[in-house]
């Protein structure tokens, strides 16, 4: 079974992971689907994958339910494993790379509750800073807001057990610290996309739930201190993922659904 899949920056590559404990690559270049990387590593499911921006060249991590991130990178034609963290004490469920303005960051979130951030400090070195205790029971999604200058304090979202959406701002020491609870959902997040709204005033969060229900999150406050949700739709099962085009007018939202959920489309007001 596959459980996640990803387009490169120029959307000539394919990533994949599954239960089989793989990762493969595909060329999809003129509609074509060649397989070039068949990537093994991991002792268990891979849940998923995620491409770095390519200023730092074809780079891909990948989580498992081995308690593994590889990160893998490509050179010369080849890939192989170019790091590897077992840092924690759980499934690996979600990894996400920060804006490339930021360096070369991975943010990963586990079920044994933590968070780890890896951040790559040259010549194949990698330093870990770890966020114990983020989620209660466990974490299950990870997501940076694209589109941020240099000198923005840095943040991501994350989304676990606790059925609650954290967003985490990293302090002036460098330690990272939670800024917000976002208290909607009744059972566990599963997912949580922040908008590519580059340029736009409003910062916008997408999140889904164990409970059926699509929120979607907006803030037009400067500082990020007032969160208001708009229930986007209450499915009638869970409602696994939810991620947005590139110019943040499209959600695409997975779960399981009816014949009759699949044919609907619903709106968003404030959406372009």
């Amino acid at each position: 079974m596959n459980h996640d899949a990803q387009m490169d920056y120029y959307s000539t590559r394919l990533a994949t992971c599954s239960s089989d404990r793989s990762v493969k690559i595909f060329d999809v270049r003129n509609g074509g689907q060649i397989l070039i990387a068949d990537l093994r590593g991991h002792e268990g499911p891979v849940w998923q994958v995620a491409w770095a921006h390519t200023m730092y060249g074809n780079i891909l991590a990948s989580c498992s339910y081995d308690r593994k991130v590889i990160i893998w990178r490509e050179e010369n034609g080849t890939w192989e494993k170019s790091h590897e963290h077992a840092g924690h004490d759980s499934s690996v469920n979600s990894v996400c790379w920060a804006p490339h303005d930021y360096g070369l960051i991975l943010a990963c979130g586990s079920s044994d509750g933590a968070i780890s951030l890896l951040m790559y400090t040259g010549e194949g070195q990698w330093e870990v800073k770890k966020i114990n205790n983020a989620h209660t029971i466990g974490c299950n999604a990870v997501s940076w807001p694209s589109g941020q200058k240099p000198n923005y304090i840095k943040r991501f979202a994350s989304g676990g057990c606790d059925n609650l959406i954290k967003l985490w701002k990293e302090e002036e020491d460098g330690q990272w610290k939670e800024e917000q609870k976002l208290e909607a959902h009744s059972d566990w997040v599963q997912d949580v996309a922040w908008d590519p709204s580059i340029g736009l005033p409003t910062s916008t969060i997408a999140s889904c739930s164990q409970d059926g229900h699509v929120f979607i999150w907006t803030c037009d406050d400067a500082s990020g201190n007032t969160w208001s949700p708009k229930l986007l739709h209450k499915f009638s099962d869970v409602v696994w993922h939810v991620s947005w085009s590139i110019t943040a007018n499209i959600l695409a939202v997975s779960g399981l659904f009816s014949q009759e959920e699949l044919q609907m489309q619903p709106q968003i007001d404030h959406l372009p």
